[in-house]
């Protein structure tokens, strides 16, 4: 399939090169989402690795058309369960005796079913209602395979495609192998789960399922069965009277502690793995997909959020610089105003207006930049980025008019503070908090007022040589075109006049100049 949608590419690119019309790109944009159509229906037939991997793929603005994104949307990894006595026998492989010894009953069907393991209620001997994760027969070998397989696209990729400018293939396989195969050991998801527990057991009306690592393998993972519906139900919320509102506030908090408090992140949070119950508790589920975050990365993701909420551009970029999202020869002012509009939009809500001409403009920009400048996402954030799209989708479906910069805010200068004195603030230290957050925007955007003029004549100045390049590019384009057609007209006189030297002396030399002509287009 991989291989398939290579040729496609580059046949179609070689065919219409340098004449990209609205009608080429109608046909492109078809090609795109056929092609994604077909990965997607490939990846529910085949699931394993390439649910997983279509899933990070929908989070590639940087590296995909937006046509192939917006078809991957909403790929879910679920597949149809397997027989309920294969299921049975993995337990009694793994409790090495009948079910029966353990558990008063067990579900006749599986309740959730995903590519590396599905999910049946059951009850102890004790009484107690558990959850039993049982890991689907096989798939540790289809796992391991799809590995090998992923080795190859990506060497193919490496050598045929242009996408090794945007993005580094061999750390984004290490990342993928760190982050998926723990999926495939039910003890490392009971440590992950036992970890969140203790680092966010202090929020409120946030609770962890309890697992019980004497009936838990490599293959079979026991837990507290918790009622609950998805996090997303906005109809259990009314019946039960909870606010949707704080819900998504709560939420948003737990998603930023777990990057404050460098460490682990859950990997996968969308809405099937978040439940709500009638009091409103949240519960976080299935931690096989965990992440993690350096100190170092925690110090310049919260630099380029302070930036954010400053309103200084140097800030971000030199953040992102940092988190090497940016390669050196990025255009910065270039960068720095289309984050500027980008912020501003969603400030004054633009972005909810869709059929808005800023909003598409703006869209365009970003599109744009992202094909044109040294822009990347690191490997080792390609899993924290799909978390947080994931994320910042459900909380969107949770409440549509949420503002993020405003529930970041006062956790961002929190810690911040905690991080300038070490201990809690004086009155004095509020005071300079407040004093910075109230007027270090309107000072910024003075400092940006002053340094218009530069940024104008850096502009006319790096406007004036591309200027320069493109009429240079352009003669010399000219000129080889010319010799090029010399060349072809002695090479048919050649063979007029049935002079072998003149025909294969101008065929060498017609080959070489539109050789070099098709280059410098």
């Amino acid at each position: 399939m991989s291989i398939k949608f290579f040729l496609q590419v580059y046949f179609f690119q070689r065919k219409y090169r340098g004449r990209f019309t609205p009608v080429v790109q109608a046909k492109w944009e078809r090609l795109i989402v056929r092609q994604a159509t077909e990965y997607k229906e490939t990846a529910l037939y085949l699931g394993g690795l390439m649910i997983k991997v279509g899933q990070f793929l929908s989070a590639r603005a940087d590296v995909l058309p937006q046509a192939f994104i917006e078809e991957l949307e909403g790929l879910t990894d679920r597949v149809p369960p397997v027989e309920r006595d294969l299921a049975m026998k993995v337990i009694e492989e793994e409790w090495g005796g009948p079910v029966s010894k353990y558990v008063i009953k067990i579900s006749d069907e599986s309740i959730a079913s995903a590519s590396i393991g599905e999910v049946y209620k059951a009850t102890l001997l004790d009484g107690r209602d558990v959850a039993i994760k049982i890991q689907r027969p096989g798939i540790e070998r289809i796992i391991r395979y799809d590995f090998k397989a992923m080795r190859v696209v990506i060497w193919l990729a490496k050598r045929f495609t242009t996408f090794t400018k945007q993005i580094d293939f061999d750390l984004l396989y290490r990342e993928m192998e760190s982050t998926l195969l723990p999926e495939l050991d039910f003890l490392q998801e009971l440590q992950h789960g036992r970890s969140f527990h203790q680092r966010f057991n202090d929020l409120e009306g946030i609770c962890f399922p309890i697992y019980f690592e004497e009936y838990s393998t490599r293959r079979v993972l026991v837990m507290e069965w918790i009622e609950g519906t998805r996090i997303t139900n906005i109809s259990f919320m009314e019946l039960h009277g909870i606010d949707p509102t704080e819900v998504t506030e709560r939420l948003f908090l737990l998603f930023m502690e777990q990057v404050l408090r460098s460490g682990e992140f859950h990997a996968d949070p969308h809405a099937g793995n978040m439940m709500i119950q009638p009091d409103g508790t949240i519960v976080l589920l299935d931690f096989g997909m965990v992440g993690s975050i350096t100190p170092a990365q925690t110090r310049s993701i919260i630099k380029a959020i302070q930036g954010i909420l400053l309103d200084n551009d140097d800030q971000i970029l030199d953040a992102l610089e940092e988190l090497n999202f940016l390669l050196p020869n990025a255009d910065r002012p270039l960068l720095a105003d289309t984050i500027r509009r980008m912020i501003h939009a969603y400030e004054t809500n633009e972005l909810s207006k869709m059929d808005s001409y800023v909003v598409e403009r703006l869209l365009t920009d970003i599109r744009y930049i992202v094909r044109t400048q040294p822009v990347q996402l690191p490997a080792e954030f390609a899993f924290f980025g799909r978390a947080l799209t994931t994320f910042v989708g459900v909380l969107h479906a949770l409440d549509p008019n949420v503002d993020l910069l405003e529930l970041g805010k006062p956790r961002i200068l929190a810690w911040t503070r905690e991080r300038a004195t070490g201990q809690d603030s004086t009155d004095s230290q509020e005071r300079f908090f407040s004093w910075l957050q109230k007027g270090a925007i309107p000072l910024q955007k003075a400092y940006s007022l002053l340094d218009e003029p530069a940024r104008l004549r850096k502009l006319i100045q790096a406007t004036t040589i591309e200027k320069v390049r493109v009429q240079h590019v352009f003669l010399d384009r000219v000129v080889h075109a010319v010799m090029g057609a010399i060349s072809l007209i002695a090479f048919f006189a050649g063979i007029f006049f049935q002079h072998v030297w003149l025909a294969t002396t101008s065929a060498v030399f017609g080959i070489v100049f539109l050789r070099s002509f098709y280059k410098k287009r």
